[in-house]
């Protein structure tokens, strides 16, 4: 196994469009390392940086404690699996799952077994005569990633796999991705736009905007302590509510038209020098609730605007004087369209982030 370890690492195409800026991460050796961040923000140059697909305008990239800055694609012994299959139409599952190591000369021994084991693995075995047109796309997805593995290299890389799978075979290829990791325990680089896929197959997230990174954490951490509003916004699903606040002299809220908050003591702190001046809470949909049970629970006036029921679970969303409020309620909890009701913040869980650049100022959670 090898880790990856990337120092102050740019990308520009000419001096009026830089891509990367300045990128510093260390990816452990075995380490399930997912970038993730809307489309355009550097995350897929970044990765064929690493694989060597693209140039690097400065800074170093190394794998396994070796810089490969200058070394072509073959060279550094990774694996890529891309969005599109890019399987060989020609050829049946078992010779795209050997085509690679056909090339490197390997004993057909050795071949026979690495596909076999590979196909046996990602329960595509019983597939290894058909051709590619004859595969559904959960299986064509589960070959490329045969083809990866065969190689057995130091590092994989995989940009949006399951982005042209439909719902149910995203969640069920993730799965087999996630037990991969955990069986071969071979470093990897995932990229997505989808924060679901992020948070369920990371053991580390890289949010990144516009070329930069905002933050690198633990699901957990990206989770329940973002770094700033960019991040508290993109993970989650639906994401973090952001209410229009002002800070007071004591430390409180004013939400919208005057419902006043109080946060605990260290947010409170926080908020005391900003006194007058805007601020934005932030509360997960899971934090806003029907009735107050806990002493941190704060009421606000809100009207229902759209119910979702989703069986397990209802989203609500309200209209209050200080923006939307989405709740993630109890199906049990019957609500409609244009009523009007009084939910629940719990402010042990809430963030504070500032209205002008999104900065965190402190956290209750």
């Amino acid at each position: 196994m090898s880790g990856v370890s990337l120092k102050q690492v740019t990308k520009a195409y000419d001096r009026a469009t830089q891509v990367i800026h300045g990128v510093d991460l260390e990816i452990a050796a075995g380490e399930f390392m997912v970038f993730v961040g809307p489309s355009g923000c550097g995350k897929s140059t970044l990765m064929r940086m690493i694989a060597g697909l693209e140039s690097i305008t400065g800074g170093t990239v190394a794998i396994g404690g070796r810089v490969v800055n200058d070394l072509p694609p073959r060279e550094r012994d990774v694996a890529m699996v891309f969005q599109d299959y890019a399987l060989y139409p020609h050829k049946n599952v078992y010779e795209n799952l050997a085509f690679g190591l056909r090339l490197r000369k390997a004993p057909a021994a050795e071949i026979d077994a690495r596909v076999k084991d590979a196909a046996k693995a990602l329960k595509i075995d019983h597939l290894l005569e058909r051709k590619p047109r004859a595969l559904s796309g959960g299986q064509r997805q589960r070959v490329a990633m045969g083809r990866a593995i065969v190689r057995q290299p130091k590092l994989f890389l995989f940009d949006e796999p399951l982005s042209n799978l439909d719902a149910q075979l995203r969640g069920e290829v993730r799965t087999e991705i996630k037990k991969l990791h955990q069986r071969l325990g071979v470093t990897t680089i995932y990229v997505t736009h989808d924060q679901v896929e992020a948070m369920t197959l990371a053991q580390r997230i890289v949010v990144l905007s516009a070329g930069r990174i905002m933050q690198v954490g633990t699901p957990d951490e990206i989770y329940h302590r973002p770094a700033s509003r960019f991040v508290a916004g993109f993970t989650g699903s639906p994401p973090m509510n952001f209410l229009s606040a002002r800070a007071t002299d004591a430390g409180g809220l004013l939400l919208g038209e005057g419902a006043a908050l109080q946060p605990d003591e260290a947010l409170a702190a926080k908020l005391k020098p900003l006194a007058g001046g805007a601020v934005v809470l932030g509360i997960r949909p899971e934090d806003v609730h029907a009735g107050a049970t806990a002493n941190t629970h704060t009421p606000i006036a809100a009207a229902v605007d759209v119910v979702e029921p989703l069986g397990a679970e209802t989203l609500v969303t309200f209209t209050t004087a200080a923006g939307p409020l989405i709740a993630r309620l109890s199906p049990s909890i019957r609500m409609a369209a244009g009523e009007r009701h009084t939910v629940y913040l719990d402010l042990g869980r809430a963030h504070a982030f500032r209205a002008d650049d999104g900065a965190l100022i402190g956290s209750a959670a």
